[in-house]
């Protein structure tokens, strides 16, 4: 399911998901697998719709 299909307030903080995105890195000792980077690439996805949403609240 992508973050954009999320009912509003479903998503996740920045700061939950950034912190998730810091321990794939550590985990992964700083080179991704596939898998990694599929995991990877879709918290980047919520991080960024995260973010959108507390721009959106800020304004």
């Amino acid at each position: 399911m992508s973050p954009d299909s999320l009912p509003p307030g479903s998503v996740r903080s920045a700061a939950e998901v950034n912190e998730q995105i810091r321990a794939l890195w550590l985990r992964a000792g700083g080179t991704l697998s596939a898998q990694e980077r599929t995991e990877y690439e879709l918290l980047v996805i919520e991080w960024a719709a995260a973010i959108r949403e507390q721009v959106i609240e800020a304004a």
